[in-house]
């Protein structure tokens, strides 16, 4: 079983295709002073309904030097509209600010241990980890959202400051694992944490 990422371990490096046909790693990312990675896909209506709060959180950070990277992990084989080619035709529909990486192997949502979609992962400078956990407390119908760890988590660490609630736990859909069960869970779940 596969565990999620620690606070203060380093991001994980990739190599994966975006939906603008470029790949990406780390070392192309560099220029970013700090990186939100976060698992996400094109059907679960936790990452519908929370899009909006996420793209208006990545706006609002863009010139403070937070680079926002989606990445989907989902089989296929489970929800066929999580392929790559509706992610395209989501991201050209969306425009949404950020990258949107491809993980087919799921090779990465396993070495940073993605629970749910969405799952966000918060790195400083050094690329060590110093958020995991939740956007919002909630993500399926944002009216009744009280709280948003990502935003606050985002302020305290481009303001210099201790993150103060570094994880929580992320709300929304478990990540579609091809042909084996990981983290507990169902291949049909969709429901809280």
């Amino acid at each position: 079983m596969a565990f999620t990422l620690q606070i203060g371990e380093k991001a994980v490096d990739f190599n994966l295709k975006a939906t603008d046909g470029n790949y990406y790693t780390l070392e192309s990312l560099k220029n970013s002073e700090y990186l939100v990675i976060f698992f996400t896909c094109n059907h679960c209506p936790y990452v519908i309904g929370s899009d909006e709060v996420t793209r208006k959180t990545a706006n609002k950070y863009a010139d403070k030097g937070v680079k926002f990277v989606g990445i989907n992990s989902n089989s296929a084989n489970t929800y066929q509209e999580d392929d790559f080619e509706h992610m395209v035709s989501r991201m050209a529909e969306h425009k949404f600010p950020w990258l949107y990486l491809y993980d087919k192997t799921q090779e990465i949502a396993e070495k940073y241990g993605a629970l749910r979609t969405p799952h966000f992962f918060v790195f400083n400078k050094k690329r060590e980890l110093v958020y995991t956990g939740r956007g919002v407390d909630s993500p399926r119908d944002t009216s009744k959202m009280t709280v948003n760890d990502l935003d606050r988590s985002l302020n305290e660490l481009t303001s210099s400051k201790e993150i103060s609630v570094p994880v929580t736990n992320p709300i929304g859909c478990n990540v579609k694992w091809e042909g084996k069960e990981k983290h507990w869970m169902p291949a049909d779940a969709c429901d809280l944490i």
